[in-house]
């Protein structure tokens, strides 16, 4: 039997991470992965979106070419070819982790793991064969997939997860896309700007339920703008895939609605995977589809550890890689500092881009501060005025007292690179003052962090 010092179920952003930083610390590892390394924000997630989503943003400049005052001829969204793009992308990526692995000296052991007792892990490959190994510490970091709703049944065909969202074979004429999280909102997105006919249906009274309503409300607009059907407070309350199309019951404020499109995206969220991975068999305690964890991701089995989407915190790839560090670190023998939670940015690459970190105006007057609310219209912005990129802005809040950056919610052209300025001043305790007095470069994008300060401060020039 082989034998490591540790063994991760799962090669996600979570696991191929942790795997590679226990390397890095001395540790023998062996990595279980039933599918391609990377696991789905690699494979079917974060990185093949934002490729289809580049397709679709350049398909936009050229329809937009003259603004620039440049002429070009008849364009044509190809989806065959944006979709190859996209898996291409997503398989050189791939590539890079199996380089990183053999680089760092990691066994990739194909097939499905289940933990035994005993600190044990049973892999069964695809001609169903089962080995054993055993190791000292076992991370699993199984990662999630589309949730399915009981009135929402995934066929793969005519209601379909993002994963077929990213792959199909023709583009739909039409589409509904229930859900308005960031998978929703991405996919709404690339699909209206290559000329799908677009519904987006939510449950809640915005879009972007969990960002700044200010951010939603604008959202809203611009995708109503370019074309995008919105439905809030609503619910798809059933789907009749029997015909050619797609009939879609939508219970809305009005009364019930009837839709007939091509396609139904089910965007409602992310179910974890934990199921048949000896869980109950071995003990690890769960609570609502959650490993329970401290604050090392260490569960109540000694030796058994839970990283990434099947813990509680956001379902995202730089979550599940943070906790994955701090949790080898802390194996080894390390004195990591546990993650805040409070400090993690949001990004959602739907156009115009939103990014946001820390409480919203809501969330930190219900805390109880006394807050200070700063807004940057990118309309005042030359960089954005220059770049033709003038929707959106940037908000900043400050508590009042002591001049501690509480959050920060932007949107429009860039923002998801801007965002980490906020989240390194927010780590560093940074104070409102200290941000109006940092030299921005100008003209850039960023400096609407520094003017949206300004403002908060009643200092603001440019507005």
């Amino acid at each position: 039997m082989a034998s490591y010092d540790l063994i991760v179920i799962g090669s996600g952003p979570g696991g191929y991470v942790a795997a590679i930083r226990a390397s890095q610390l001395g540790m023998k590892v062996g990595v279980v992965e039933r599918e391609s390394l990377g696991g789905v924000c690699l494979n079917w997630g974060c990185i093949p979106t934002k490729a289809l989503l580049k397709s679709a943003q350049v398909y936009e400049y050229i329809k937009h070419a003259g603004d620039y005052g440049i002429e070009v001829g008849t364009s044509k969204a190809d989806f065959p070819a944006m979709v190859k793009r996209s898996r291409d992308v997503a398989g050189n990526m791939s590539k890079g982790v199996q380089f990183l692995f053999k680089k760092n000296k990691i066994d990739v052991i194909d097939g499905f793991g289940k933990l035994l007792s005993n600190k044990k892990v049973s892999v069964t490959d695809d001609s169903g064969t089962t080995t054993e190994y055993s190791a000292n510490h076992i991370i699993v970091a199984t990662g999630g997939r589309s949730k399915e709703l009981p009135n929402l049944p995934i066929d793969g065909k005519k209601i379909i997860g993002y994963r077929k969202a990213m792959s199909l074979e023709k583009q739909p004429k039409s589409m509904v896309v229930v859900g308005s999280g960031a998978i929703g909102t991405e996919f709404a997105y690339f699909y209206n700007s290559i000329g799908t006919e677009v519904t987006v249906v939510e449950f809640l009274p915005h879009l972007v339920p969990l960002e700044d309503e200010e951010v939603s409300k604008l959202l809203e607009r611009a995708y109503k703008k370019s074309g995008v059907k919105v439905m809030l407070n609503s619910e798809v309350t059933s789907v009749d895939t029997k015909g050619k199309q797609c009939k879609v019951t939508v219970k809305t404020p009005k009364g019930e609605e009837q839709l007939t499109v091509d396609v139904v995206l089910s965007a409602v969220g992310v179910s974890t995977n934990l199921e048949g991975i000896g869980l109950e068999e071995v003990g690890v305690s769960t609570d609502k589809g959650k490993v329970i964890v401290n604050d090392y991701y260490q569960t109540n089995i000694p030796g058994i550890y839970a990283i990434g989407d099947i813990v509680n915190g956001p379902a995202l790839a730089h979550v599940a890689s943070a906790e994955g560090i701090i949790c080898v670190e802390k194996i080894a023998g390390e004195n990591p500092e546990p993650l805040n939670y409070n400090n993690i940015p949001a990004c959602t690459y739907c156009s115009p881009e939103i990014a946001s970190v820390g409480y919203t105006e809501k969330a930190a007057k219900e805390a109880g501060y006394e807050v200070k609310v700063g807004k940057f219209p990118f309309t005042a912005s030359g960089k954005a005025t220059a770049a033709g990129a003038k929707e959106g802005f940037v908000k900043v809040i400050y508590d009042a007292k002591y001049g501690e950056w509480l959050g920060a919610h932007m949107i429009g052209a860039n923002v998801t690179e801007m965002i980490a300025e906020v989240v390194a001043a927010r780590k560093l305790e940074t104070t409102g003052h200290e941000i109006l007095k940092t030299v921005h470069p100008h003209p850039t994008m960023s400096e609407a962090v520094m003017e949206a300060t300004a403002a908060a401060y009643d200092e603001v020039i440019h507005l």
